[in-house]
């Protein structure tokens, strides 16, 4: 089985690429526009593990560049997605490919299943928004759902400890939306809400206090369509460091006032400025999906799912979808063929059982 992966020198697809190249079944491509950048990465990681491949998916081959790599499964991590087409997933279809991404962009996400005849006809999986969201969420939500006689309410919040490195597309691709209107399922009606607004301080056991905001996530739509019994639905992420966090939300209110169109122009100078802080703060990074409904009998249900991710292991939480998946594919685990979300491709157990070997711990409480 040959893979594959596009930024797969980058934040997130390096972390893919390693971990894929620990199984000796599988062939690892490591593709981006700067082949030295890959073969210098792969110098580093896993010689004779991988190979380089040069590719730009800007570039009008993409089909053809495929063609020539022989890949079985292309895994799409060079965000950002916003804005973006669906070239890549069709030119991977074209060439017999199944197709993964990271996706964490709304619409992108929502609505892949335009795609579904595509792939059906082809044989072959289009799987979009492989990562935390809304693939673990998503996971969560389905492990837990037997305890509920219904499910009315989803909220789920991310928080990474300010020592996890950022890559360039996850800041341009939250830039995008802050101060910007979308809407949310609230109370059972579809609201107009603003990215990086309505704060929120949520204190989880033994990490401390982390203050939250609105993001626009895949998950504001695609749960909603899963599970039509919801009447709320809220996604929320949060910067460790208070200076920046409030930061970001007085620039917020730039946005939404008019005074600024937007922050993404801004994505290099905060960037390099937010990692002149860091090694400030911890590399303790958390994860939470609050589920509240009622139960078998009828009485209110409250349900708080939590993640903590601690020696910087962090971002490896939103590659193991991806990672999980490929491995599937490799394994003939996963039958069938379509264009879909990240939904029900896999179990919570399964999910954990990728991360095992990470500083990585799970709990489930009760809330009143």
């Amino acid at each position: 089985m040959r893979i594959l992966v596009l930024g797969g020198y980058g934040h997130f697809g390096g972390r893919i690429c390693r971990s894929l190249a620990n199984d000796d079944a599988l062939d690892m491509l490591v593709a981006g526009r700067r082949r030295a950048r890959a073969e210098a990465f792969i110098a580093v990681h896993a010689p004779g593990r991988m190979q380089a491949f040069e590719m730009d998916i800007a570039a009008g081959d993409v089909a053809e560049r495929l063609r020539q790599a022989h890949a079985n499964v292309v895994i799409h991590a060079a965000g950002p997605f916003q804005g973006r087409d669906y070239r890549v997933a069709e030119a991977a279809m074209a060439c017999g490919a199944h197709y993964i991404d990271l996706a964490d962009a709304r619409e992108f996400v929502a609505n892949i299943g335009t795609l579904d005849a595509v792939a059906r006809d082809a044989g072959r999986w289009i799987i979009s928004g492989a990562s935390s969201v809304p693939g673990l969420s998503a996971a969560v939500i389905q492990a837990h759902l037997p305890r509920f006689g219904r499910l009315d309410e989803v909220e789920v919040g991310i928080s990474p400890g300010n020592r996890t490195p950022r890559g360039e597309a996850t800041t341009r691709a939250i830039l995008g939306y802050v101060g910007k209107r979308f809407v949310s399922l609230d109370d059972g009606r579809w609201r107009d809400v603003h990215g990086w607004q309505s704060l929120r301080r949520i204190v989880y056991p033994e990490v401390g206090a982390r203050w939250l905001a609105r993001c626009e996530v895949p998950d504001l739509s695609v749960l909603p369509q899963r599970y039509p019994q919801l009447r709320h639905c809220d996604f929320r992420a949060g910067l460790e460091l208070r200076r920046m966090h409030f930061g970001l939300w007085l620039g917020s209110w730039l946005v939404r006032a008019g005074a600024l169109r937007g922050l993404q122009r801004w994505t290099r100078p905060l960037l390099r400025l937010s990692n002149r802080w860091l090694e400030t703060g911890s590399d303790i990074g958390v994860m939470h999906v609050d589920m509240q409904g009622s139960g078998h009998d009828g009485l209110p249900l409250r349900l708080r799912w939590t993640m903590v991710a601690r020696d910087g292991d962090g971002p490896q939480i939103p590659c193991t979808a991806a990672i999980l998946l490929a491995k599937k594919l490799a394994g003939g685990a996963l039958p069938g063929a379509g264009a879909t979300p990240c939904l029900d491709l896999f179990t919570l157990d399964e999910f954990l059982q990728a991360l095992h070997g990470h500083t990585i711990q799970t709990t489930l409480e009760r809330l009143l």
